[in-house]
């Protein structure tokens, strides 16, 4: 198995920064402005990327702390992994540990993951920093993949 694995630091409240990951509105201004369902336990959020999407079940939601999902719907690679969040505060910061565990292998479509991964957490941050990320359509561009 092999998973992908980010840290970064948000300056706010670890309040705002959990609402940034279990609302839609919230998702809708980091990571795809193409969300929809309920984020709600044992409900499914779906994310589009133009003709591409991921199903994700909500399995945990703790306002102290974590959002856990796992992909019921996507590419291959993707189903059955899991997408957490981790929060912890650190002096002015809020810490997010982001891990998305549980593909078979690392294969080259988990290398443009993970390095979009990087860029929709730096879309996370500045949304919950300065009001404004830069969800899918108007994020940074890797490869022909999006």
């Amino acid at each position: 198995m092999a998973d992908i694995l980010h840290r970064v630091g948000i300056k706010s409240s670890l309040d705002d920064t959990y609402k940034a990951l279990s609302t839609l509105d919230g998702l809708r201004a980091w990571w795809t402005t193409d969300t929809q369902g309920e984020s709600q336990i044992g409900k499914v959020i779906r994310f589009r990327f133009g003709s591409a999407g991921f199903d994700m079940k909500v399995l945990e939601l703790d306002p102290a702390g974590r959002v856990l999902w796992q992909v019921v719907e996507g590419p291959d690679e993707w189903i059955g992994t899991k997408i957490s969040f981790d929060l912890k505060k650190e002096d002015d910061f809020t810490i997010i540990l982001f891990r998305h565990t549980g593909w078979k292998e690392a294969v080259e479509f988990m290398h443009h993951c993970s390095t979009k991964w990087g860029v929709f957490m730096l879309s996370l941050k500045s949304f919950v920093e300065t009001g404004k990320g830069a969800p899918f359509p108007n994020d940074v561009k890797i490869d022909n993949w999006n």
